[in-house]
């Protein structure tokens, strides 16, 4: 009967402690919840969107879409999760450089984030989106005609 008690016990314990992996919605990549209070770093423009990078006319839009929301991208998760590996702490940061162009989360969220905003979804409306991945049914080549 020990034997039985003791394995339950276990049973429960180990349920307990994955119980945190198990849920997806307590793990949101990291974004900035309100609007920033000071300047962002700019979003990658102009002549900079030439190169290895931008190869396709899609990784051009993209960029020039988040260009014209940088608030809105502010408060967005990137769900390529480079909040762990690069250090990003919104969907903004993933365009102020070139991963971006590399990453077709990136992109996917991006544009959804531009046409929800023209839709007049506020940044809070667009997270739930992004959370429930509305964004992964974006096709970036269409977004670029």
């Amino acid at each position: 009967m020990k034997r039985f008690f003791g394995c339950l016990l276990l049973g429960v314990l180990s349920l307990a402690a994955s119980a945190q992996y198990t849920n997806p919605s307590a793990d949101v990549p990291a974004y900035n919840l309100d609007a920033p209070k000071k300047p962002l770093p700019p979003i990658m423009s102009g002549t900079q969107l030439t190169g290895p990078y931008f190869e396709h006319s899609y990784q051009v839009v993209a960029y020039k879409m988040a260009a014209k929301i940088p608030n809105v991208l502010n408060q967005q998760p990137c769900y390529c999760r480079c909040d762990r590996a690069m250090g990003h702490n919104s969907l903004h940061s993933c365009f102020e450089g070139t991963h971006g162009a590399a990453c077709s989360t990136c992109m996917k969220e991006g544009v959804y984030s531009y046409q929800q905003t023209k839709l007049g979804k506020t940044p809070t409306q667009i997270r739930a989106g992004i959370e429930r991945g509305e964004w992964q049914q974006v096709d970036l080549e269409k977004a670029a005609l």
